[in-house]
Parts: C-alpha cells; structure tokens; sequence
C-alpha cells in the first residue's frame, strides 16, 4: 500500500514522498529512518479516484484457490506466490503482497490477515485463527467457502424471486406515470370547451390533468423531493436497524425475516463452533453481523451462558429459537455436537424459507399484475367515458 509523506529535513526543507508499505506506522518507520521528520501522512490515491474505496478482493474465490493450492501440497506462503503470480488486478496484488510481506516477518497468517479489515472481515479472520490452533487451515477454508455459498444460496433467492415484481411495478408505475403527466392533460383540453356535464370521476381526472399541465415543473420537484426525502429516510433506517423492526410487524412476512435472521445467526455459529471457537467467543463474533434487536438477545445471553446457564435456555429466553431450533438445540447439548446440530437448524430453515419464497411469488406475482392491469384500464376507461357517453347520444 502506498502513502502520501510530507516530510521536514534537518535543514528544514520541505518535501513530499510516496511510500510503499504495510501501515501508516511501517511508513512512518521508513521515513525516520532516513532522518527525515514526518509532519503528514495519508494513504496514496491514483489520480481521479477521489476518496472511493478500494477494490474488495473476491473472498471466496481466493479461498477457493488457496484451498486447492494447500490440498495440492503446497505451502502457505508458496501458495500465496503461486497466487500473486497469476493475479494480474493491481489491487488484488497489493492485498496479496501485503500478506506476503507479513507472513515473511513472521506473523502468523490471521495476523497478517487482520492487518487489512477492509478485506477480511472478523468472522474470516476468527476461523483461521482457531485453524491455525488444530493446523488444520485447508478444513477451515472448506467451511468457509460451504458457509458463504449456502448464504449465496438464500440471498440469490430472495433477490431472484425480488426482480420481476420490481420490473412489473417499474412498468406499471412509469405507464400511469405517463397516462397521468401526458394523456390526461391532454384530454383535459379537448374536453375543455365541450360544454358537457361529465361523469364525477372523469370530471375529477380531468381536473387533476389540468393541475398538472399548469404546475409541471413544481409537481416534478415535489417528486424529487419526496424521492429524496424516501432515499434518506430508508438509508437512516438502514444504519439505525429499522427496516429489521419493520419488517418485523408486517404480518406473514416479519415471521420469516425473524427466521431468516435466526438461520444465518446459527449457520454462523455452527461453521465457528465446528472450527474450534468456543460458543461465548463465537457470539461475540457474530454481534456485528445480526441487527440490533438480535444483537441485544446475544449479549443477554452471552451473559446467561458466562453464569453456567445451557445454551438452550439462554437463547430461549432472550427470543431467539424456534420450537423447532429449540429441540434440536437440546439435542446438540445431550450429544456434545453442538456446532452440527446449529448447522442443521440453519439448513432446516434454509429449506422453509426457500419453500416460502416460491409459494409468496406463485401468489404474488399474478395479485400484482392484476391491480397494476386494474389502475392503467381505470384511468383509460375513466378518460373515455364521455366519449361513450357522446356516442350514445348520437345514436
């Protein structure tokens, strides 16, 4: 990683540098030692990126073959140079030349590792550090890259079966958009000057699309306004852990979030328990990863466990099992396998929440193509019922 230095000579000229290095402290470190004072020092950007984030290194992907690497019989470090000499992306190098270079001063490969939090987050850094005590780190990263595809799995899901209501009501919404903002105003002017007494609701159509015509450009920043004023409120939401509260009181749909929630909760404690992590250390690793609700029911019981109560019934009263979680969370404590028997909980409600979502789009999706197919034929029969109505009369 590259800084930016500004230094300050004996003679007290100034000067700036670039320096290549671990840390803003390894940077600080090499400039001392060339008797220089540093009086600034920022990471280096490349021109025109601004203050954008770095590029993420694909986790899995790079466990993936780290894996396949140590399986082969290779090393660590000889597999992280096998890595750097393939990977051609300038960023994905740094991250691996930074691994590198620590593992060759001899830190230990979870410490190197949590030396980059932007790339390796706890969780990751939490199995490798328990591998690292079994030296068994190729069945870590086996239940690493298992943990994420299974997420993948649910998330693709829920994302998949999100994209065609989202084009149907994109669809849907910009068509009435453009009958109301366009055709409407435009019909208003013809029936204008008719001199004919219209239907209550057509009348009142028309009057909106008079409105519009004469007040377009304040209607369309109200628009944006209210848009705007959406985005922020959902992003404020999101940092405050809301929209989790919300979708909690919604009927039929906050169940599911709640066992979404608890599934991922269990799928990570179970790969952790299973790599060796006992179960307070496990949930101290997860309380960033779950919302804040969740989070309180943790550390609630995290103390409850620290006082010598089972897991069962710390998770029991705080609100986080199921009748069903709960059984088999009694059974994993009678047999010694809880880590499995998290895992198996999580997989349970891994399939009844994909058994949801299919049955939730087989309904949904007709109901909302109906009521979109219902408010566009309203708003064309409502702007042709005087021409009806003159039609009768003429005949």
């Amino acid at each position: 990683m590259q800084f930016a230095v500004r230094t300050l000579a004996p003679d007290m000229s100034i000067a700036s540098m670039l320096v290549d290095a671990l840390d803003e402290a390894d940077a600080r470190r090499q400039v001392e030692a060339r008797g220089l004072y540093v009086s600034a020092i920022e990471p280096a950007r490349a021109p025109g990126l601004g203050r954008r984030r770095g590029a993420r290194l694909p986790l899995v992907l790079f466990s993936q073959e780290l894996l396949a690497l140590l399986t082969a019989g290779l090393g660590i470090v000889e597999g992280l140079e096998a890595l750097l000499e393939k990977e051609a992306a300038p960023a994905t190098r740094g991250v691996l030349e930074r691994l590198l270079a620590g593992l060759r001063e001899g830190k230990r490969f979870s410490g190197v590792l949590a030396m980059q939090p932007d790339q390796f987050p706890p969780l990751y850094v939490g199995i490798v550090r328990a591998a690292e005590g079994t030296s068994d780190l190729p069945r870590a990263l086996e239940r690493y890259i298992d943990y994420q595809q299974r997420i993948d799995t649910v998330r693709a899901k829920i994302v998949s079966a999100s994209i065609y209501p989202l084009i149907l009501l994109g669809v849907g919404g910009g068509v009435s958009l453009f009958l109301m903002s366009y055709v409407v105003p435009r019909f208003a002017e013809v029936y204008q000057g008719a001199g004919r007494e219209l239907p209550l609701m057509s009348r009142l159509m028309l009057d909106w699309g008079q409105f519009a015509s004469s007040h377009t450009a304040a209607l369309l920043l109200g628009v944006a306004g209210v848009a705007g004023g959406i985005a922020w409120g959902v992003r404020r939401a999101l940092r405050r852990g809301g929209v989790a509260r919300l979708l909690a009181r919604l009927p039929g749909i906050g169940e599911r979030a709640r066992i979404y929630e608890l599934s991922r909760l269990y799928l990570t404690l179970g790969m952790l328990s299973e790599g060796g992590i006992t179960i307070v250390a496990a949930i101290d690793t997860v309380q960033g990863m779950v919302s804040p609700l969740v989070a309180a029911g943790l550390r609630a019981a995290r103390a409850a466990i620290e006082s010598g109560r089972p897991l069962s019934d710390a998770f029991e009263a705080n609100g986080l099992t199921t009748p069903i979680s709960l059984r088999m969370l009694r059974v994993g404590e009678r047999t010694g396998e809880m880590g499995p028997m998290l895992s198996r909980s999580a997989a349970f409600y891994d399939g009844e929440i994909g058994r949801w979502i299919d049955r939730f789009t087989r309904t949904f999706e007709p109901l909302l193509m109906a009521a979109i197919g219902l408010v566009v034929g309203a708003i064309v029969v409502l702007l042709y019922m005087p021409i009806f109505d003159l039609a009768g009369d003429m005949s």
